[in-house]
């Protein structure tokens, strides 16, 4: 009975250790599509910004233009 008690151990550990891997595996994806998100909010952040101070320019170019109308 000693052999099959023995095997019987090994197969549940091996089962546990693939469980882990499976897990760990689970995890790594989540955390990469987490990374995968936060950097995509970041670029439509920029993107924003940089739309924002073009818009800003443009004001100040067309409020320069009128200020030179005017005078």
């Amino acid at each position: 009975m000693g052999f099959i008690d023995d095997a019987k151990d090994a197969a549940q550990a091996t089962g546990k250790k693939v469980g882990e891997a499976v897990d760990d595996t689970k995890e790594r994806i989540s955390d990469k599509a987490d990374e995968v998100q936060a950097d995509a909010k970041v670029k439509g952040a920029e993107a924003d910004t940089a739309k924002a101070e073009r818009e800003a320019e443009a004001t100040r170019a067309k409020n320069e233009y009128k200020e030179k109308l005017r005078d």
